[in-house]
């Protein structure tokens, strides 16, 4: 091989080691931003996210479920970079187990609880009026020892001097959406749900709403798991205007963070 072929070759050979250097930068995507929340958020939550992604071009991935799987999760090491929980106890949990950013944690939201009916079936006066309605029928409640939603219903149930009779009625299911799903399809006659669960299903309707008295309160504690700017960013518009109207509109109440 002559010289001047010889140079040409190693100056290809170059240009060929350099072609990776400049093409796999422009087709890398940045992984997406992990948020794991409350079944009782999709509603609303998938709409904010939707507009997140348009502002900031930014992914989000949403895994649903009953907060007391999601945190469990999150304590074995499930990826995440959000948790939204539907109940106080399951981020302090967390918070035990250093799992949670503590300086972007806040109070995010309010949600109050409703006893929904399928179809046909009476509004009640009371809920102690529950027992005689349901007859035979079952109930359906999230997990009543576990997820939120049904921690909430049992403690209402409990105020009304009720529990002790229907708890062998009630169908116990992993999450609050799958239990508006059974009164839904006609499953089951009743039900207990947020308000906002009741709101998101025009097959069912609220049969009594249930007073925020006969349970603890109902708080959405947000927190990053994995501390970086993309977490603290999607906090911070969380309690924008602009996601405070849309969990308004879907029945939470934002709690005042400015």
């Amino acid at each position: 091989m002559t010289p001047f072929k010889l140079n040409n070759l190693v100056r290809w050979m170059r240009v060929l080691c350099l072609i990776p250097m400049i093409v796999l930068p422009s087709v890398a995507t940045a992984e997406p931003l992990r948020v794991f929340a409350a079944a009782s958020l999709k509603t609303a939550l998938d709409e904010i996210a939707a507009m997140y992604e348009t502002d900031t071009a930014t992914e989000v991935s949403i895994s649903y479920g009953g907060s007391s799987l999601l945190a469990r999760q999150i304590g074995a090491g499930a990826p995440a970079d959000v948790f939204i929980s539907a109940n106080v106890g399951w981020m302090d949990d967390l918070a035990r187990q250093g799992r949670i950013d503590e300086t972007t944690r806040l109070d995010l939201l309010r949600n109050s609880l409703s006893v929904i009916a399928a179809r046909g079936k009476p509004a009640l006066s009371s809920l102690a009026d529950l027992q005689t309605a349901l007859g035979t029928g079952k109930l359906a409640m999230a997990q009543t020892n576990a997820v939120p939603a049904g921690i909430y219903g049992k403690a209402a149930l409990s105020s009304a001097n009720i529990w002790q009779d229907l708890q062998a009625q009630v169908a116990q299911t992993d999450n609050v959406r799958s239990a508006l799903a059974l009164v839904a399809s006609g499953a089951a006659p009743f039900g207990i749900v947020y308000q906002t669960d009741a709101r998101a299903e025009n097959r069912v309707t609220v049969a009594f709403p249930i007073p925020d008295s006969m349970h603890p309160p109902i708080i959405y504690p947000v927190a990053a798991i994995n501390t970086n700017d993309r977490s603290r960013a999607f906090i911070d518009f969380l309690t924008s205007q602009t996601a405070d109207q849309v969990f308004e509109a879907q029945g939470f109440t934002p709690v005042e963070h400015r």
